[in-house]
């Protein structure tokens, strides 16, 4: 019998676990907010530092102030996995106040190994089986004076824009909670968002970090390879670098991106790290200069939304307006690239991804429906796909379908062949307009409603892009949706009947009322290892913005 109820029990023990304790915390964390404490919130972590240094500031002040924060965040958007916040007033009282992070409480997406905590990735059968060493990141870390303290919640599979799971139960977006605060580093997103954290870890394989800052209204930059510590950080497909995963940073501003982003550097990850290259931070100054900024306004796949197709446009408005080159970016297809970016993190037909579940454990709806077409026997995947292309006239659709497969290893490095020549190309195609950097949407929709990956999984080429190039790749915050402003014209749902399923799908998503209040970002993409490039481009932006009077307002503290 505990065969077949496997997953429930263990999603019960766990959410046991997670309610005591909370519950056996000092009464302290169960108060209303200070003044004091929203003081605290409210300070960038650069003059957090600098008080906790002094000893102006105590550490475990600072983490109470969080705490109490955190679990409201909690009580509303069901954002955390580990409540390491006992164990966390212990480390504050150790912490090393000459560090560059001395006395920042850090949240953690489930992921980082904690030593003494589980890493589930919501997978129930990696309960009750607590790390026994910790992630590169998370030594870093605690080197350099930060004290963990939150991990956050995640999808099952870490292959959804939507962090939900039969462990953990269902994460909201703090802005409008019948809608998410996306995937796969969904916790650590509305738990910035609604300010229990200033700074956190996510990770990234197709856009989850930068899709939920997205839908969020939060900062990233995702980055390169082998500039973020990643090792003994759990993966739920380990070994598969044909689109590397990275970590990276998540903040509540973009103050405390650069700040968090030039501590982890100048702590030398790479003395922790051997995937990390030896490249300190590098002082770029670009706000004098006008620079050229190529637009990707559509990726062929999935059309942006009214809302997402503002934000761009606001931005594009603002850099034109301050004498910068604003130019039609015409790269090598991005459906090109979402094509064989989504048969090389798959190319094992879904097995590892799918080995830790228990028996009837459910799956994200949306990597369900990736499943099935893999599952399908090769003569009725192609008779789908000639269905497709042929009967509803979709080639876009019947291509990707064709290319959902197990590959052999012989298939496999022809793909990865096939990358390369793709990175070649666009490096090219962006000399050839010498360009400093790309602007494009995100995600082609604001946050989606609870339970809309089964409709979108597959409009993802916007983020995916650029992990598949392995570029740099921020987000900003510009706007938020406006039901009268961001509604589908009559034409634009005419043209729908014309576009691919993938588009229709996405589309069932869309309302603009019941969107009303959502984050809506930019992407400003650079190209691999600029990180300090794509920071930089980011403060161009937001300085814009607030100058022309359309600053982003976070919620409230």
């Amino acid at each position: 019998m505990a065969f077949f109820l496997g997953y429930r029990q263990a999603s019960d023990r766990k959410q046991r676990e997670r309610a005591q304790r909370i519950s056996s915390l000092p009464p302290i964390y169960h108060q209303a907010l200070t003044a004091s404490d929203i003081t605290t919130l409210g300070t960038p972590i650069s003059e957090l530092v600098q008080k906790v240094q002094s000893g102006t500031w105590d550490p475990v002040e600072v983490l109470r102030s969080y705490g109490k924060k955190t679990l409201k965040a909690h009580e509303v958007t069901n954002c955390l996995t580990e409540i390491m916040i006992a164990d966390a007033e212990g480390w504050a009282r150790s912490v090393n106040k000459t560090g560059p992070l001395a006395g920042v409480p850090v949240s953690l997406k489930d992921v980082a190994a904690v030593k003494g905590y589980d890493s589930s990735l919501s997978y129930s059968s990696w309960t009750g089986k607590p790390q026994e060493k910790e992630s590169a990141l998370v030594r870093l870390l605690r080197d350099a004076g930060a004290v963990p303290f939150v991990k956050t919640t995640v999808p099952i599979t870490l292959l959804s824009f939507e962090s939900q799971s039969a462990l953990f139960g269902v994460t909201r977006n703090p802005h409008v909670l019948t809608h998410t605060a996306g995937g796969s580093s969904g916790g650590e997103a509305a738990l910035l968002a609604f300010g229990g954290s200033r700074v956190g870890i996510g990770t990234d394989v197709a856009g989850s970090v930068r899709v939920p800052a997205h839908f969020s209204g939060i900062y990233t930059i995702r980055s390169s390879t082998g500039r973020f510590p990643k090792t003994d950080v759990r993966s739920a497909i380990p070994g598969q670098e044909g689109v590397p995963p990275v970590c990276s940073p998540m903040t509540r501003t973009l103050e405390d991106l650069e700040t968090f982003w030039k501590a982890i550097v100048s702590m030398k990850p790479w003395e922790y790290d051997h995937t990390c290259h030896p490249i300190p931070w590098r002082e770029i100054k670009l706000s004098d200069k006008k620079l050229t900024w190529g637009v990707i306004r559509d990726d062929g796949v999935v059309t942006p939304s009214p809302a997402c197709e503002r934000a761009l446009r606001t931005v594009v408005n603002v850099l034109l307006g301050d004498g910068h080159t604003v130019k039609e970016f015409k790269p090598p297809s991005p459906y090109e690239g979402l094509q064989i970016g989504s048969q090389l993190i798959l190319s094992d037909g879904g097995e590892t991804v799918n080995l830790p579940f228990q028996y009837r454990e459910p799956s994200d709806p949306g990597v369900d429906i990736l499943m099935r077409i893999i599952r399908l026997p090769a003569l009725f995947r192609r008779i789908y796909a000639w269905y497709l292309r042929h009967i509803r006239r979709d080639p876009i659709t019947a291509d990707l379908v064709l290319g959902l497969s197990r590959k052999t290893t012989t298939e496999h490095y022809a793909l990865v062949a096939r990358r390369e020549g793709y990175r070649a190309r666009f490096h090219q195609a962006w000399n050839q307009e010498g360009l400093d950097f790309v602007l494009t949407v995100p995600n082609a929709m604001p946050a989606l409603p609870l339970g809309g990956m089964r409709n979108s999984i597959g409009s993802v080429g916007y983020s995916f892009l650029f992990n598949i190039l392995d570029y740099s790749a921020g987000i900003v915050p510009v706007s938020k949706v406006v039901a009268t402003l961001d509604d589908l014209s009559p034409s634009f749902k005419s043209s729908l009947k014309h576009q691919s399923l993938v588009a229709r799908n996405a589309y069932r998503n869309y309302d603009s009322r019941a969107m009303h209040g959502l984050p809506v970002g930019v992407q400003i993409v650079g190209r691999r290892l600029e990180e300090e490039k794509v920071m930089e481009g980011m403060k161009i932006v937001e300085v814009l913005l607030k100058a022309s009077g359309q600053e982003y307002k976070h919620l409230e503290l």
